[in-house]
């Protein structure tokens, strides 16, 4: 059994209040149903016990698309980029990517409009990126922190399509290394993360780390994304739990990021950033145990995926498509 963390107090005091219809919310936490055990991400001088510190700057997004909440993401009105989006995953979609035109969050610029994201009309807006921010830039992608591949419902992949889920991100590492790391994770999520009720369920947060440099003068160019997964494996017996990160530069001869265990994304968003971020909550004291994937490199499709359980044996598990031994 898996105890509750220092936060379950704060969890609990919020426990009555149901997922809001109004996007842009004063609380994360009511939109907390996306995050492990309710928990936000622990971000010092940001986002801590679940208060934002700076109200006027990182607005909570409780992603809305017809009156139906999808997803939560944190964002930052100064530099025009989200800080972090979460997602509960829920398993295999037969949906297919759709096409869908960008959207934006009427809320960020008036909270009196409707709370509904909304297509972009072209307009250039004061509290958020736009259309017209991203088009003609040679070299970036809308770059989704909450891929659309995520996502369960035709409503959870559109929603993800909103521009307030959008960084300046290099085509060819989005399309490269960050794409097959995507991919990978969705395998396991797929094939492992399978509860004790036999539900898929898995909780991905997904973040932005913000660089020196700007596009048009509006956007934050991130100098790095990273990306955390935590969900209970009844096949294994354990909760499993990894993390992603890649500098925000053109892929070369990288084909896979490594697969990282979550202390190591803390110590590496520690010693990078001012503010690191702490993507699950997580005491030594009150978790039992949250077992991380091994770091080898993650070739999902060439390659075994070693989880270690409580003896420190290897126990190799058989992923998709490919099965090779690791070099």
């Amino acid at each position: 059994m898996l105890r509750l963390p220092p936060l379950a107090a704060l969890v609990l005091l919020f426990s009555s209040i149901g997922p809001s219809v109004a996007e842009v919310v004063p609380l994360i936490a009511q939109c907390q149903q996306f995050f492990l055990q309710n928990n936000p991400p622990e971000i010092p001088g940001i986002l801590v016990g679940g208060n934002i510190l700076n109200q006027n700057r990182y607005k909570p997004i409780c992603q809305t698309l017809a009156n139906t909440v999808t997803f939560v993401t944190l964002y930052d009105i100064t530099n025009k980029i989200p800080v972090f989006s979460a997602y509960k995953y829920n398993g295999i979609s037969l949906v297919p990517r759709p096409k869908t035109p960008w959207k934006i969050e009427p809320q960020l610029e008036n909270p009196n409009n409707n709370a509904n994201m909304r297509k972009d009309n072209g307009a250039v807006y004061n509290n958020q990126a736009g259309t017209k921010d991203y088009n003609n830039q040679q070299g970036f992608d809308r770059g989704h922190l909450l891929p659309s591949c995520y996502g369960f419902s035709q409503e959870d992949k559109i929603s993800t399509f909103t521009l307030t889920n959008i960084v300046p991100q290099v085509d060819t590492f989005n399309q490269g290394s960050w794409s097959n790391m995507e991919n990978c994770v969705k395998c396991v999520l797929d094939e492992y993360c399978i509860n004790n009720n036999g539900l898929r369920e898995g909780y991905v947060v997904i973040g932005a780390q913000p660089g020196n440099n700007f596009l048009k003068n509006k956007m934050n160019i991130p100098s790095m994304l990273w990306s955390a997964f935590c969900c209970y494996s009844h096949s294994q017996g354990m909760w499993l739990a990894s993390a992603h990160w890649g500098q925000n530069i053109p892929d070369e001869n990288q084909k896979y990021l490594q697969t990282k265990t979550l202390a190591e994304l803390r110590n590496e968003l520690g010693q990078t950033i001012e503010h690191h971020i702490w993507p699950f909550y997580y005491n030594a004291w009150n978790f039992t145990y949250i077992w991380s994937l091994h770091y080898h490199t993650w070739h999902c499709q060439y390659h075994i995926w070693p989880f270690y359980n409580h003896t420190w044996d290897f126990i190799y598990i058989w992923p998709c498509y490919y099965h090779i031994y690791p070099s």
